[in-house]
């Protein structure tokens, strides 16, 4: 006996279900044969193959995703839906030791399509949780999602704080406002593998912190001693705070955003190291490498927003990765080590190693890949949802 679908049907041309029974979550407005009048972003839908057996259910899209699904059968989207989502997110994490660690104690708690919710960014603070509606969907379940959280057991959480509007802005949705859904917090200073860094989610950028790179600053600190290192794109200082608790000698630090840079002088002091003696500029990452000096940097960091956030950006941000790995492959010290990253989901890791490649060909010297880099565990891959995998990076050594 066939269900009776939850909700309208959206249904799918004869041989198009075939990524969804792969259990992909993304369906494209091509695959589409019918759906009812009126339906808008950020509606749920039931999700049908062209005999009506029921696919799964999710939220209208008004890209080029249509839908995005959320589960892979016929099932309520409400705050128990999400409480489940969420136990099974926390236990995850607390199997990676993250949830009561000594050292760390903020973390992603939900990672959108990695943890079977396309759409939402769940970080955690100590006791704070930074949500983050990247879709009309989620950002209409706001409420089901802060009462949910609520109830998962062992996160304790004391605040959550909504930080879906920049997000919004780009789909050209202006209703969505910031602000604490549930108590309010100023205890807003976190550890990180013992580093402390002050955390700026009301203003900051995402979530106010970049919890992406926790496992590569790490890697950082290990290979710093004694190194001049020049970190990139430094938004708050992650990487230089820790370049210096692995004894490095000096840290320059480079961002177009003054407010970054205050922001990482006051993290380089919480640590208790000088901000005088580590500089932080407030510089065109183009310009400053194209000035920078043959040999002044042991250790170059290279960790540039998305230059290629679309396809149709890609040519533009590849030119822009080559021009700066090429920059510096040629001025690093004799042995250095360059860590180089992209977070832009339209290139793949084979692409970003072979525009890698071409910017040392053009550099033209000897340079050995000594890793393989990406995301953090708490950042996970779905294994049918590949272009999860956005985080990409190559630890170089430079003869």
């Amino acid at each position: 006996m066939n269900e009776t679908p939850l909700y309208p049907v959206i249904r799918l041309f004869q041989g198009k279900e075939s990524a969804v029974l792969r259990y992909h979550p993304w369906i494209f407005s091509g695959a589409i044969e019918h759906g009812p009048e009126g339906l808008q972003a950020g509606d749920t839908v039931t999700v049908t193959d062209h005999n009506g057996r029921i696919l799964g259910t999710g939220f209208c899209e008004s890209e080029s995703i249509a839908v995005k699904l959320l589960c892979f059968e016929n099932r309520k989207i409400d705050e128990w839906f999400f409480l489940d989502k969420f136990t099974h997110a926390f236990a995850l994490r607390q199997a990676l030791g993250l949830t009561d660690s000594p050292h760390t104690d903020c973390y992603r708690l939900v990672h959108s399509e990695g943890d079977g919710l396309a759409g939402l960014i769940v970080d955690v603070y100590k006791h704070t949780a930074v949500v983050q509606a990247q879709t009309e969907g989620m950002a209409l379940h706001l409420k089901e999602i802060v009462r949910a959280l609520k109830l998962v057991p062992g996160l304790a959480l004391e605040a959550v704080y909504n930080k879906s509007s920049e997000a919004m802005r780009r789909m050209g949705k202006d209703a969505v406002e910031d602000g604490y859904l549930l108590g309010s917090s100023t205890d807003n200073v976190v550890k990180e593998n013992d580093s402390l860094f002050h955390v700026d989610w009301e203003n900051g950028q995402k979530t106010g912190f970049f919890l992406d790179q926790r496992d590569n600053r790490e890697l950082v600190r290990q290979h710093a001693k004694d190194k001049t290192v020049l970190n990139a794109f430094g938004y708050t200082g992650g990487f230089t705070v820790t370049a210096l608790k692995g004894g490095a000698k000096r840290v320059v630090t480079i961002d177009a955003s003054r407010k970054a840079m205050d922001a990482a002088e006051v993290n380089i002091e919480l640590n208790g190291f000088s901000k005088a003696d580590n500089p932080c500029l407030t510089e065109d990452m183009k310009d400053y490498i194209k000035e920078m000096k043959d040999g002044a940097f042991d250790l170059i960091i290279l960790d540039p927003p998305a230059f290629a956030k679309r396809h149709q950006d890609r040519h533009r941000g590849l030119q822009g990765y080559r021009f700066l790995n090429a920059e510096a492959i040629r001025k690093i010290a004799k042995g250095g080590l360059l860590f180089t990253f992209s977070c832009s989901q339209a290139v793949d890791k084979a692409t970003f190693q072979g525009i890698v490649t071409a910017a040392a060909i053009e550099a033209g010297r000897n340079v050995r890949i000594l890793g393989q880099l990406s995301q953090p565990a708490d950042h996970p891959i779905n294994i049918f949802h590949p272009e999860g995998a956005y985080l990409k990076g190559l630890m170089l050594y430079v003869e």
